[in-house]
């Protein structure tokens, strides 16, 4: 059964999005994290990224919002949920090395 929340753009209200695991790091995601995964591989345009490939600058070409991506418990075993929120322009470009 395929579930259409998952396969969901990014609403204009939306800042943050928070995925988890079941069974910590190595379980089966839930359903943010599976949003999340979607929007990476299907929407979002890959710019740059940090911290040795931990952290991903994407933007959204609906409405040109830049949103990275990181992975807040990648420093225990694996990569651990990600984590994708809102991230200023000023702020990426400190970061990055081209914001696109």
């Amino acid at each position: 059964m395929h579930d259409e929340t998952l396969q969901r753009d990014l609403g204009e209200s939306e800042e943050a999005l928070q995925g988890s695991l079941s069974q910590g790091i190595t379980g089966a995601p839930d359903a943010v994290e599976s949003r999340i995964r979607w929007l990476v591989a299907h929407r979002l345009e890959s710019l740059a990224t940090a911290a040795g490939g931990w952290d991903w600058l994407f933007r959204d070409p609906r409405d040109g919002r830049l949103w990275e991506l990181t992975f807040p418990l990648g420093s225990l075993h694996g990569p651990g949920p990600r984590r994708m929120a809102v991230i200023e322009r000023g702020i990426a470009a400190g970061k990055y090395a081209r914001t696109g």
